[in-house]
């Protein structure tokens, strides 16, 4: 171990490899961590964004019940389930808000979407009104809406 000074470098360190981090710090930038927090061409935030207009689709409006214009989704089956089901379908829906966030939108957007997720969340907790209102305000696909708008306005 060298617990040398010099005048111009300063201290260089224990030379065993102490104070370098982890086995592989230096490849850090192009591990696929730091490639998932680029920035997404425009093509392929188009395809994320169909990716997750579909997924919004089968969440809130995939199933129509018969002799009504009613659509349901997936969301609104889990929330059936008391508790549990309601814990499964707010985390359904925060993948969504995970996928927004990789798309780079900006905070206020991004809270707003929170605060859609966290509206469903709350009042669908309650026995039956909660159930009719997922139903009716189907926060996937509001946020689907806001996302392509802020897209759209923004120019992508």
């Amino acid at each position: 171990m060298s617990f040398t000074r010099t005048a111009s470098a300063g201290f260089r360190g224990f030379g065993t490899g102490f104070g370098t981090g982890f086995a592989g710090a230096r490849d850090f930038a192009a591990s696929r961590y730091a490639r998932a927090r680029r920035p997404y061409d425009a093509r392929s935030r188009r395809a994320a964004l169909d990716r997750l207009d579909k997924l919004a689709t089968v969440f809130d409006t995939a199933f129509v019940l018969p002799g009504t214009n009613m659509r349901f989704g997936v969301e609104s089956l889990l929330r059936l389930v008391p508790g549990i089901g309601d814990a499964a379908a707010s985390a359904l829906s925060c993948y969504l808000l995970y996928e927004a966030h990789k798309l780079g939108v900006p905070r206020f957007l991004f809270v707003r979407l929170v605060m859609n997720v966290l509206l469903e969340g709350s009042v669908g907790a309650v026995p039956v009104a909660g159930d009719a209102f997922d139903v009716f305000f189907r926060a996937n696909r509001r946020n689907i809406a806001l996302l392509r708008e802020h897209f759209a306005r923004v120019g992508y």
